[in-house]
C-alpha cells in the first residue's frame, strides 16, 4: 500500500509519500517546507501568515513528494491529512488541498489525529512495538500521556494543565530573549551550563495524578530574571538558568512517566514529539526506563520524525487505511481542538 500523508497543522506544510510492503515501511519522501524564519521575526507563529504560507507551498511541497517518491497518481491507495488538533486555517489548507486531490485522482481519503501520528512516528522505521504502549508525547502545543492497550485504542491519562513543555521552552526563551523557537536554543545554552546552579521547582511531582505544570516553573525563571541577584546579560548565568530549566522539566516528565509505565504494566514506552528530539529527554528517560523497569522496551523515533512532518501522517494513516477507516469527501472536517482519547 502506497499512502501520500499531508500535515499543515502549525507552521510546516509537508507531504510524504510512504509504501507499506508486507507489514514494512518504506519512506520513500518526506518533503517539509518550514517557516521558522518567518515566525522568527515575530517570536511565534501568527496563524494568517501561516495559512497563506501553506496556500503558497502545499501545491509545490505535494508536488516534490511525488517526484521524490517517485510515484505518481495512480500509484497511490490513500491520501492520509491532519484533520486536528492544531490552527484552524492551517489545518484548512491540508484538508481542502487532500479534498481535491482525493476528488480528481478517485482515492479515498483518511482523516489523522495529529497526536496520534506523532505517537506513530516511531513505527516508520520498523521498530518491534509490543502493547500495551504508554506513550509520552511532548510538543509545543502538547504535555499528554497515552495508554495504549492496541492500534486505534488511546486512553489519555495525564496532560499539561497549563503550558506544554515546548511552549514553555519557548516562552523561557523570550524572557531570556534568545529567540524563537526556544527548545534548540536552550538545549545548546545547556549543554554549557550548570543545571544546578539555579534551584527551579518541580512542579506537580508529588501529585498523584499523571498530569503536568509547567507555568510555575516559567513564573520562577521570570522572578529570577527580574531579581537583582544575577546578571541576566551574562553569557555564564544564561548557560546556567537555560541548563536548570532543562533539567526540572526532564525531570518532572521522566518521573510521571516512569511511574505511569510501572503502574499500567506495560511493555513498550514511546517518546514522540519535536521535543523529543531533546538530547538530555531522549538520553536521561531511556536511562531511568533501563534501571527503574528494565523488561520495558524504551522506542525513540528518528530524528527526522520528531518536528511536524508528513511522513508520520502517511504512517498512521496507513492503519487506518488498512481497516478501510476512510472519511468520506463531504464529512471531512478539520477540528483544532481534537483530543485523542
Amino acid at each position: 500500500m502506497i499512502v501520500l500523508g499531508i500535515e499543515t497543522s502549525c507552521d510546516e506544510t509537508a507531504a510524504s509519500i510512504v509504501e507499506n510492503k508486507r507489514g514494512v515501511f518504506n519512506v520513500r519522501s518526506n518533503v517539509i517546507s518550514s517557516q521558522i524564519k518567518i515566525h522568527a521575526k515575530t517570536g511565534g507563529v501568527v496563524p494568517e501568515v501561516a495559512a497563506r504560507e501553506h496556500i503558497k507551498n502545499i501545491l509545490p511541497v505535494v508536488d516534490q513528494a511525488l517526484r521524490e517518491g517517485k510515484a505518481i497518481p495512480k500509484d497511490i491507495d490513500a491520501i492520509a491529512v491532519t484533520t486536528g488538533p492544531g490552527l484552524i486555517t492551517s489545518l484548512i489548507v491540508g484538508v481542502e488541498t487532500a479534498k481535491t486531490l482525493s476528488h480528481v485522482w478517485n482515492k479515498p481519503i483518511v482523516s489523522v489525529n495529529h497526536i496520534e501520528a506523532h505517537l506513530y512516528a516511531n513505527f516508520a522505521d520498523n521498530k518491534k512495538v509490543g502493547f500495551p504502549v504508554l506513550a509520552l508525547i511532548v510538543s509545543g502545543g502538547h504535555t499528554e500521556l497515552i495508554f495504549m492497550e492496541k492500534h486505534g485504542h488511546y486512553k489519555l491519562i495525564g496532560k499539561t494543565r497549563d503550558d506544554a513543555a515546548g511552549e514553555a521552552f519557548d516562552k523561557v526563551a523570550k524572557i531570556m530573549k534568545l529567540g524563537y523557537p526556544g527548545g534548540p536554543i536552550i538545549s545548546k545554552l545547556a549543554n554549557k551550563g550548570n543545571s544546578t546552579a539555579f534551584n527551579l521547582p518541580r512542579p506537580m511531582l508529588k501529585d498523584k495524578s499523571y498530569d503536568f505544570s509547567f507555568s510555575g516553573l516559567k513564573t520562577a525563571v521570570l522572578y529570577e530574571s527580574q531579581s537583582k541577584k544575577h546578571n541576566f546579560k551574562s553569557k555564564t548565568i544564561i548557560a546556567d538558568m537555560s541548563a536548570s530549566f532543562e533539567q526540572a522539566t526532564v525531570d518532572v516528565l521522566i518521573q510521571k512517566t516512569t511511574k505511569a509505565a510501572k503502574e499500567h504494566n506495560v511493555k513498550t514506552v514511546l517518546l514522540a514529539g519535536g521535543v523529543a528530539a531533546n538530547k538530555k529527554l531522549r538520553a536521561d528517560l531511556e536511562k531511568e526506563i533501563k534501571k527503574e523497569i528494565p523488561k520495558v522496551n524504551f522506542l525513540l523515533p528518528d530524528l527526522d520524525y520528531c518536528t511536524d512532518n508528513a511522513a508520520m501522517i502517511a504512517v498512521a494513516g496507513y492503519f487506518h487505511a488498512k481497516k478501510k477507516n476512510f472519511t468520506p469527501i463531504d464529512k471531512i472536517k478539520v477540528d483544532p481542538n481534537w483530543e485523542l482519547s
